[in-house]
């Protein structure tokens, strides 16, 4: 098949959406298909009249994707370097070349490729792609509304609210809430600008500091507990993987820097509770009205509570990455996991 891997963007998932990106686009092509990798926003400049060649050609697009760094990437310089300098957030030839393409592999990550914006986009178009549809991703991407949702849905998950810059009052007694707590962008991911905070001005500079990323942030009580998160693919749970962190919380740079994290999977727990994470992550799932795959995230506390935090849309596919470790554990290959996320990506269409 014709495979465009969409990747890169202006999230700042950015580097770790390329990083995903490459290891699809290998795979893929390392198993009979023409793939290739595309960084959304900064598109690939070509002669349109020979555009049908981009996905025979040797690099596959990927010196496009480097290692991830230790820290989020500068945006500001990735637009300023794009040579159009438009303030399109596809790039040139990106629509073009996605329509010329058996399917779109969506290795985008936060953003412009968690939102729902461009599933919608690409429904209008007639452009088929990969993952959940686009009332799910957007649904799943804002953590206020993912969390309305799992209340009434009957997923477990942290109370807290919601609050929005320079129309709430931030503060605490305000928000009817008490130390420690957890302060975190609404619609981000791989916990960039989420905060644990144990005292007031941690808690003054926590808000200043999620603030900067979005204009709505989600303050919940912290539960203290071990990470966990669960995938699942065409509505069966995958094997619940633990997260160890091997110092402070599962955060950016544990999350993808080498020998920072340990990852156990089948996580080292009762079965009972295992059934309740993967039974959680099947509702939540189906209440956020996601299809294909997603991966579940969460808390398990010293009194035996399970919490879901999120349902992240479009889970990293990196080499360092819990879904494929989760698939790894139930006997499928991350090559079969692409093929399986293809297929059943497919048969989406075919139902209509």
């Amino acid at each position: 098949m014709k495979i465009i891997v969409l990747a890169g963007g202006l999230s700042t998932e950015r580097d770790v959406s390329l990083t995903s990106g490459a290891g699809i686009c290998r795979t893929l092509r390392e198993h009979g298909h023409q793939a290739y990798l595309l960084d959304v926003f900064m598109g690939l400049p070509y002669d349109a009249d020979k555009l049908e060649e981009v996905f025979t050609l040797a690099d596959a697009g990927l010196g496009i994707a480097d290692n991830i760094k230790s820290t989020e990437p500068d945006l500001a310089a990735v637009r300023a370097s794009r040579p159009d300098q438009s303030d399109c957030m596809l790039g040139p030839n990106v629509i073009e070349l996605c329509k010329m393409a058996d399917i779109v592999f969506m290795g985008l990550h936060g953003d412009i490729g968690e939102n729902g914006k461009l599933q919608a986009a690409f429904d209008v178009l007639g452009i088929k792609y990969t993952g959940p549809n686009s009332l799910g991703s957007a649904l799943a991407m804002d953590k206020g509304i993912t969390k309305q949702i799992f209340q009434k849905n009957g997923v477990p998950t942290p109370g807290g609210t919601w609050a929005f810059k320079n129309e709430t009052d931030t503060s605490l007694d305000a928000l009817g809430l008490s130390l420690p707590v957890v302060v975190k962008p609404c619609s981000g991911g791989s916990s960039i600008g989420v905060y644990i905070v144990h005292t007031e001005e941690e808690y003054e500079k926590a808000v200043q500091e999620s603030f900067r990323y979005e204009d709505e942030i989600i303050i919940e009580p912290y539960i203290k507990g071990r990470e966990f998160a669960c995938g699942i693919i065409d509505g069966e749970a995958l094997p619940v993987i633990e997260i160890i962190p091997k110092s402070g919380f599962f955060d950016y740079a544990n999350k993808y820097q080498a020998d920072c994290t340990e990852e156990i999977c089948p996580a080292r727990i009762d079965e009972e509770t295992a059934k309740r994470m993967q039974d959680a992550t099947k509702r939540a799932f189906h209440a956020l009205k996601l299809d294909v795959y997603s991966r579940a995230d969460f808390l398990l506390d010293e009194a035996g509570n399970i919490y879901c935090l999120e349902v992240n849309s479009l889970p990293g596919m990196t080499p360092a990455s819990l879904l494929p470790k989760e698939a790894n554990a139930a006997g499928i290959s991350y090559i079969e996991l692409c093929e399986l996320i293809i297929q059943k990506s497919l048969e989406r269409y075919e139902k209509k």
